[in-house]
């Protein structure tokens, strides 16, 4: 699903205009970018929690060539879906 179809299914499911919908998941999108970069966690209970993680740096390889390189250590989002949202997925 694109952003327009997601859009368009927030509007239709809330009763609301897309453009309405178009803000509501602008605003969502940056409260989480937001929360994420300042290390809070997001916790949707029973549907998602939302963190930030460091990821270690690491050895690779490029796969192209075969050699050997290094992976620098960065920060993630790491995403768990939660127990309503996996049992309505089954």
């Amino acid at each position: 699903m694109h952003k327009e179809e997601l859009v368009a299914a927030i509007a239709k499911e809330a009763s609301i205009s897309k453009s309405d919908a178009d803000r509501a998941l602008a605003a969502f999108t940056s409260v989480v970018t937001k929360s994420l970069k300042k290390g809070t966690k997001i916790s949707l209970v029973g549907f998602c929690t939302i963190e930030r993680v460091k990821r270690a740096a690491r050895n690779g390889r490029n796969p192209q060539t075969g050699k050997a390189i290094k992976i620098a250590a960065k920060n993630v989002a790491k995403f768990k879906a939660g127990k309503s949202l996996n049992d309505a997925i089954k």
